[in-house]
Formats: structure tokens, sequence, C-alpha cells
């Protein structure tokens, strides 16, 4: 299976996110530094993992974004399903 860009930085975020799970929100802006990857892309991947509950906001000048479950309770394979909206082995296979 080949995976998009959208697929394999949206783990690179999570992923980020993780090393960083009890320290606070982290701001995208460092994870784009951290990652080599753009504030923009990020923001644009970020949406979707809002809105599946993987990752909540915080407002304000501490502010950033933080994982809505334990990092041990999500799988790259979900991640993937969901910014690839969904998984197929082969194209013929749905």
């Amino acid at each position: 299976m080949k995976l998009s860009t959208k697929s394999r930085y949206g783990t690179r975020l999570l992923l980020d996110m993780a090393q960083h799970y009890n320290q606070g929100p982290v701001q995208l802006g460092d994870i784009a530094k951290r990652q080599n990857i753009s504030v923009k892309y990020l923001e644009q991947i970020i949406i979707p993992l809002k809105k599946a509950n993987y990752v909540t906001s915080v407002r304000g000048p501490k502010g950033g974004h933080i994982l809505a479950r334990p990092p041990e309770d999500i799988t790259v394979a979900e991640i993937v399903a969901l910014l690839e909206e969904g998984i197929a082995l082969v194209e013929c296979s749905d």
C-alpha cells in the first residue's frame, strides 16, 4: 500500500504529540520545526484528527494541541484509515 503525504505527515504529527504527551499543549509551529513540515499543511491535517476526537485544542497564550486519549490507545492503522478515508489493500477490494 502506498501512503499519501497526508497520512505520513499525520502519523509524524501524532508521534510528535505522543512524545510530548505529559508536557501540556504542543503548538503546531513547534511540531513543524521538529518534523520539518509546513505549518499550513499541519493545520489542514489536524482538522480531521480533531473531528475524530484524536486531538483537542487549548486556547490562550500557553495553548496548542494535545492528544484526546493516551498515546498507547491510538494505532497507526486508525490514523491512516482516517486520513486516507478508508483503507483498501487494492483498489478493487472496496
